[in-house]
């Protein structure tokens, strides 16, 4: 071989170990660049008997200047392509591994040295036309990565992404991450409002009916799936009252959930609901829970568990009514507020305390439409 072949085999190789590291170990450009000879880290020998093969270099984006000194586990053909080119490099430890090698102009060459006479005598399949460089390289890892059970924040660590939504980008998967967690909460959310839903079915058979304007249509649909648990027992001896059968023939009640902070809404039509009337629209998919009147909206219900909060209120209230530096204007206010959690509050107990029954609606003062009928 002449000088000229010799040269540009060595040129050729090196710039394929280059590929190679940028390929399988996704380092930036500069990153790649602060690969030093003995950057190579001795093997750890990892349990089953595997090695992890390491890297030292520089992140040199976000930081400051000079960059941070870091590592990067590779798999072992990265290892070995930075070992060979390092032997061909020949100079002294500390020194660059790939110099000042320009990727735009050094791949060109390869693919040309690859193409020719010298990669078509050795065998080697042939790199079709197309741009390329090391970011794409970088995206393709990231993409693979992405792929896989946990992938997204591996490939976040791995490349060394400030934020995930970097490597959702690089994935092409933007809101990838967030668009799990939302489903996770959601899934969560279902699951809670199905436990209370349940809860309000137990203490409904155990006596303890709810209140307010919606407690009527509440109690007729319980008082069908309880009639449709009795109903199956003697024609089907094997079906069970179990929590399973129950869970199936509540879930469609749980789904119109909203959790309210003193009520529970059952958002079943859009067109009674009073928040949606107060804000002037009838076509939301769920309550406008800021604007809820729960003892005037027909799909709102208190339950046992929200006297406390009731309770809370009316004495709040009571403390301000007896405060001589309340202005009577004021007083004449909280007086009507504090009559309007009373009642509420005289609908639990009454509720609470008689079974068998259904509570009527709650009265209306004076002055205001009479929503829970309408």
């Amino acid at each position: 071989m002449s000088y000229h072949e010799i040269r540009g085999l060595v040129t050729a190789v090196r710039t394929a170990c280059l590929i190679l590291t940028a390929a399988a170990s996704g380092m930036r450009t500069s990153e790649l660049l602060e690969l030093r000879i003995g950057c190579r880290r001795p093997p750890l020998t990892i349990t089953g008997g595997g090695q992890r093969f390491r890297l030292a270099s520089k992140v040199i984006k976000g930081r400051q200047f000079g960059g941070e000194d870091d590592e990067w586990v590779v798999v072992a053909e990265v290892d070995q392509a930075i070992a060979l080119a390092e032997r061909l490099h020949g100079g002294g430890t500390g020194e660059p591994v790939f110099g000042a090698m320009v990727f735009h102009t050094s791949y060109p060459r390869l693919r040309n040295w690859i193409n020719g006479p010298a990669g078509q005598r050795l065998g080697l399949t042939p790199i079709p036309a197309g741009p390329l460089n090391l970011r794409m390289l970088r995206r393709t890892l990231a993409q693979e990565l992405a792929q896989r059970p946990g992938g997204l924040l591996a490939a976040k660590i791995h490349l060394k992404h400030v934020s995930t939504a970097t490597t959702e980008g690089y994935a092409n998967r933007p809101g990838g991450s967030q668009a799990l967690f939302h489903a996770e909460v959601q899934e969560l959310e279902e699951e809670h409002h199905l436990r209370l839903t349940i809860n309000a079915f137990r203490q409904y058979q155990a006596g303890q009916l709810p209140a307010g304007p919606g407690a009527r249509g509440l109690i007729a649909t319980f008082t069908r799936i309880d009639n449709a648990l009795r109903d199956s027992a003697p024609a089907e001896p094997t079906v069970l009252d179990t929590d399973r059968r129950i869970e199936n023939l509540l879930r469609a009640q749980a789904a119109s959930l909203h959790v309210g902070p003193a009520n529970y809404c059952w958002f079943r039509d859009p067109s009674k609901a009073l928040c949606l009337r107060l804000a002037g629209t009838t076509q939301a998919t769920r309550p406008l829970i800021g604007l809820c009147d729960s003892a005037r909206c027909p799909q709102a219900t208190h339950h046992a568990c929200h006297r406390p909060i009731w309770a809370e209120q009316a004495a709040t209230f009571q403390a301000f009514l007896g405060n001589p530096r309340v202005p009577t204007g004021e007083k004449t206010r909280l007086r009507r507020e504090h009559d309007r959690v009373q009642r509420v509050l005289d609908s639990l107990d009454e509720a609470t305390s008689t079974a068998g029954s259904t509570p009527a609606c709650p009265p209306v003062p004076t002055g205001e439409p009479d929503i829970c009928r309408s």
